[in-house]
């Protein structure tokens, strides 16, 4: 029998206030390593704040996070991207004028910790070096994203659908061990969603999808673990089944008796 997967997230207790409103009131559950894992829940249920406390763009009020283990409660962004935690957000934080491939270049260069002049001498060989690197990577991302004929493409020109694309080719360039994905469907045709769809399932093992989502379709097709907020409050997770089977879900969510795929 088959070891489960550790827990690479854990939530224990996490909050978010704002003065007296309580956007997110002590969150607890945990993301197994390798999980394809949804957060669900009306408007106003606290989905994207939780997801602004995981990433680091909000602080937490109370409560704690644990990346494999390690307390990043109160580590900023960049200290979490370095520990291999990447987000794509609802409002696009690409470089519109730079190429395709330029976006996903400094975003590899970066992670490798390298400039973006190859200089002269020693050290300008290995920033050359480390920039073909870089840009071997980027070109391998663009294709596993399904932008392999985009490249030299200013990224205003894309489409909506394109850009979220190039936005998950952006986030994976860091190398991440943690993904989060805010709405990513948000403003695609059911074309360009399943295309996204595809991409996610396709992404490997070792990176964890942790998503925000309304659409609950593409949510059942790819989670293999839904978690349901209401007002702020963790409300229930589990398997897409049977989420997708409970009485205190559906009322809660959909104010009615059926949560359809």
């Amino acid at each position: 029998m088959t070891d489960p997967a550790p827990d690479l997230l854990e939530l224990r207790g996490v909050s978010k206030h704002f003065g007296s409103f309580r956007a997110v009131d002590e969150v607890g559950f945990t993301v197994r390593a390798g999980a394809r894992h949804a957060v669900i829940g009306p408007n106003g249920a606290g989905k994207s704040t939780l997801f602004g406390l995981v990433s680091g763009t909000l602080a937490a009020t109370g409560g704690s996070l644990l990346l494999n283990g390690r307390d990043v409660t109160r580590l900023p962004v960049h200290r979490r991207v370095g520990l291999g935690i990447a987000a794509t957000f609802q409002h696009s934080s690409l470089f519109l004028p730079e190429t395709v491939l330029e976006n996903v270049l400094l975003a590899a260069l970066r992670r490798a910790g390298a400039g973006a002049g190859a200089g002269t001498g020693l050290g300008g060989r290995r920033k050359a070096g480390a920039r073909a690197a870089a840009t071997a990577r980027a070109r391998t991302l663009l294709e596993r994203v399904g932008l392999p004929t985009r490249h030299d493409v200013p990224a205003a020109e894309l489409s909506h659908g394109e850009r979220r694309q190039l936005e998950v080719a952006v986030a994976l360039a860091t190398e991440p061990r943690l993904l989060l994905l805010d709405e990513p469907a948000a403003g695609m045709s059911p074309a360009e969603t399943e295309r996204l769809t595809r991409l996610i399932a396709a992404l490997p093992d070792e990176v964890t999808v942790l998503l925000i989502e309304h659409d609950l379709d593409m949510v059942f097709e790819l989670a293999d673990t839904v978690t349901v907020m209401h007002l702020g409050h963790h409300l229930t997770t589990g398997p897409p089944d049977e989420v997708r089977a409970s009485a205190e879900v559906q009322s809660a969510y959909l104010g009615t008796t059926e949560v359809s795929s």
